[in-house]
């Protein structure tokens, strides 16, 4: 007969077993969805849907489920552009160390799964903004088309200007989200548009800056790369700067708002400036990068709070 420890030991062994493949599973999928962007996005997403509200009259309780569609579809066309970018960029993920773990490079999902997946999830999250409105689909097909093709597969690795590309598919989702309210985006969503646009270079030059010797290896044009730290530094610096006036066309949102944008901007604005002095660059790039992810989610959670409760809930 067999000994009853034995036989425990074994079933534990395989169940423990089973749940680490099955964690292992679902981190691969998290690393081709790139969830961190598709949180980042889907508050901005979030402000673009909450403002259209507040700016058209519109009540929340009647536009529920159009808000859990446009969030829903977003957050599937960001999956999958982002699988597909994973599965394009193939080549060049082994030679750098932030992207060598990536199923797309261990192997643990078959490319031609990945592949069909981030093309399914893709259409699935058009199809889904469709249901919210088609002006909400065709922003993120436009989206998706200038992250997976214009950036991805065309400027990433030829032009110095691949952020500048890919800024503009990270501008988009604030459109969405308005979009799915008031389709024909009044100046205010352009605004938000722009202030996204801008955020995107300083904050993607940072993270150039601290991955320079990995774009270095694989080949990719970054400007760090390119023109050095020195250029880097000064386009940072002007991206900042440029976001400066924006906040004065949401001056309807209160002052509250525009003191909590004009701290945030002229904050990062001060450290940008310290970047000339500072002797250890990819310390001042962490800083600058840390900044920008608190800068977004404070200006965007602000836009909300400060029109929270507002008379059409």
């Amino acid at each position: 007969m067999d000994n009853p420890r034995t036989v425990e030991s074994a079933s534990t062994h395989v169940m423990e077993k089973d749940v680490s493949q099955d964690a292992s599973l679902v981190k691969d999928i998290k690393s081709l969805i790139k969830t961190g962007i598709i949180n980042s996005n889907l508050i901005t997403t979030f402000a673009g849907f909450w403002l259209a509200l507040y700016y058209t009259g519109a009540s929340i309780v009647n536009e529920w489920m159009t808000l859990v569609l446009t969030l829903l579809g977003t957050a599937l066309v960001i999956a999958g552009g982002c699988i597909l970018n994973n599965w394009y960029d193939r080549d060049i993920d082994p030679i750098m160390d932030r992207t060598k773990k990536r199923p797309t490079v261990t192997g643990t999902i078959s490319l031609k799964a990945i592949l069909l997946g981030g093309v399914i999830t893709s259409a699935a999250g058009v199809l889904v903004l469709t249901l919210a409105s088609w002006e909400a689909a065709l922003w993120g097909v436009f989206g998706w088309f200038v992250y997976v093709v214009l950036y991805t597969m065309w400027s990433k690795r030829r032009y110095t200007l691949n952020t500048v590309v890919g800024s503009f598919s990270g501008a988009v989702p604030p459109l969405i989200g308005w979009a799915a309210i008031e389709p024909g985006l009044r100046m205010e969503a352009w605004i938000l548009f722009l202030i996204m646009f801008l955020w995107q270079t300083p904050h993607f030059l940072a993270l150039a800056m601290k991955k320079k010797d990995d774009y270095e290896k694989a080949g990719i044009p970054m400007l760090p790369v390119v023109k050095g730290f020195r250029m880097t530094k000064r386009q940072i610096v002007v991206y900042v700067a440029c976001l400066l006036p924006l906040p004065l066309y949401l001056a309807s949102l209160g002052g509250i708002f525009l003191a909590v944008a004009y701290v945030l901007s002229i904050g990062w604005l001060a450290l940008a400036f310290t970047g000339f002095f500072m002797k250890d660059d990819k310390k001042w790039a962490t800083w600058m990068f840390i900044y920008s992810l608190n800068y977004l989610t404070v200006l965007f959670l602000t836009m909300v709070l400060v029109t929270m409760p507002f008379p059409y809930v």
